[in-house]
């Protein structure tokens, strides 16, 4: 096992114990990358949650989660699952584009597209289309 396999053991076994198919553990150039499909969000929150125990920002440079909900379609209902305060809704998929929403805990915003494992495009009740932080939105 590699040190960054090493580092991140609790993720791949939590990822192996929420049952994610099709999982794959990879390195390359120093970052690990984690992938698969779950087959529903609290599978794929597993993972991301054994991620936050590790590194509470999730901005780790080191690995790369790409986990994707199986079976969620565009127009799905997903609910907002942020600690407190409201998901923010962006023209792009990238914490530096511009916000052009909110979207408040506990909202249901309706998908429009799983873009990456990090942004979906969502849309609001108030029809606000943007990009959202997918490791916030549960199906």
């Amino acid at each position: 096992m590699s040190t960054l396999q090493d580092k991140y053991a609790n993720v791949i076994s939590a990822a192996q114990t929420a049952g994610i198919s099709d999982l794959k553990i990879n390195e390359q150039d120093g970052i690990l990358y984690v992938s698969g499909n779950a087959t529903n969000s609290a599978a794929k929150d597993a993972v991301w949650n054994a991620l936050g125990t590790i590194d509470t920002t999730y901005s780790a440079s080191d690995i790369n989660l790409d986990v994707q909900v199986a079976g969620l379609k565009a127009g799905a209902s997903l609910i907002v699952a942020t600690d407190s305060s409201n998901l923010n809704i962006r023209q792009e998929a990238n914490t530096e584009a511009a916000i052009v929403g909110k979207a408040a805990k506990g909202e249901t915003v309706t998908l429009v597209e799983q873009t990456s494992n990090d942004w979906w495009k969502v849309k609001t009740a108030d029809g606000e289309e943007g990009y959202a932080y997918s490791r916030y939105l549960q199906a």
